[in-house]
């Protein structure tokens, strides 16, 4: 069979520093602009315009690995056929249904040999205890970002559960939302595929996102920096209120700082629960929950990251960034889609 040896000779993995933006259909999105970002640091340390960023090691788990698990465990023709006959669109439990039954059969087929020794041998060599799990979808015509928050991350992942948790990100392609998100958007036709970004866990004191251009006001010679105390997570899903920052470029000063009482943050709790649940939540003091996240010092620091990164692009990004002994890491940059054309 042509298309079994094909996936067999099939590259499974490959580290950030083999992948740039054009990768987005093997590595997703998010893989993609880590490789991208990875590439520009290591030429910048080489004497090259200054690039001072440096993004946590990690490696992608490609697409191919996806489909090549798909194939071996027969499931292709399965999950098309509950797809096609089971899900309706204005029947939301069918939805739910359909969901509950696909993901079932993804997290409980087994990962083919190739694919978990190469995963296992690749996380020794980041030499981290924990690592983040991520989801990074490939789908055509440039719809990756799209898919943005759409599926599922896994913290705090120790070389114990990387498989399953590499599972269950495949499996998260196929939650409702993600399905109903494909009808929806008329995609269902459309190959869409998953890659899994494994990357080195920063354990973040601060952490948060920035946009390089103002995201309300559309100033483009503004950016607004968000952050808040603990894992960024807790910022992106909205469950904490961040300090804002709004600074500007020419001339680059602080114009504005709203600093949030933030009464608990999202810490690393230990080593995974049953549950796989490696974080909690930890009530912080009135003094600590007080003070402001960054420093004026610290802000101007990242917002010069943030401008290299825009810079470097040529297009205005959506930054996730995390602070731990006294660096800041970048874990992902992506176009930021909502501004108006400028004229």
């Amino acid at each position: 069979n042509k298309e079994a040896a094909y996936l067999d000779a099939m590259e499974l993995i490959r580290q950030f520093s083999g992948l740039g933006k054009g990768d987005a259909g093997i590595a997703g999105g998010k893989g993609a602009s880590l490789g991208e970002m990875t590439s520009a640091f290591a030429k910048a340390s080489a004497g090259q315009a200054g690039w001072v960023s440096p993004v946590p090691p990690g490696f992608v788990v490609l697409a191919g690995a996806f489909e090549k698990f798909l194939d071996e465990a027969n499931l292709n023709q399965e999950l098309d056929t509950i797809l096609d006959q089971e899900v309706r669109r204005d029947e939301i439990q069918s939805v739910d249904l359909a969901s509950a039954k696909i993901q079932q059969l993804i997290t409980r087929a087994k990962m083919p040999e190739d694919i978990a020794r190469e995963i296992l041998e690749n996380f020794k060599t980041l030499d981290a205890e924990h690592v983040a799990v991520r989801s990074s979808a490939t789908a055509e015509d440039g719809a990756t970002a799209a898919w943005a928050g759409q599926l599922e991350t896994y913290l705090n992942t120790t070389e114990e559960d990387v498989l399953e948790n590499v599972q269950k990100c495949w499996a998260s392609l196929f939650t409702p939302r993600a399905i109903f998100y494909r009808f929806e958007k008329g995609m269902h036709g459309t190959k869409i595929s998953v890659a899994v970004v494994i990357q080195k866990m920063v354990q973040s004191e601060v952490s948060g996102i920035a946009f390089s251009v103002h995201p309300v006001t559309e100033d483009y010679n503004q950016m607004i920096i968000e952050a808040g105390f603990g894992l960024g997570e807790a910022i992106v899903s909205g469950q904490v209120t961040p300090d804002s920052y709004v600074i500007e470029k020419e001339p680059r000063r602080i114009i504005d700082k709203n600093i949030t009482y933030q009464n608990r943050a999202l810490w690393r709790a230990g080593p995974s629960t049953s549950s796989g649940q490696a974080n909690e939540w930890r009530e912080l003091s009135e003094s600590e929950g007080s003070k402001p996240a960054l420093s004026d010092e610290q802000t101007m620091e990242l917002a010069e990251i943030v401008l290299k990164i825009e810079h470097h692009y040529g297009f205005p990004c959506d930054i996730e960034w995390a602070y731990e002994a006294g660096q800041f890491f970048i874990t992902q940059s992506r176009p930021i889609t909502t501004l108006s054309k400028k004229s």
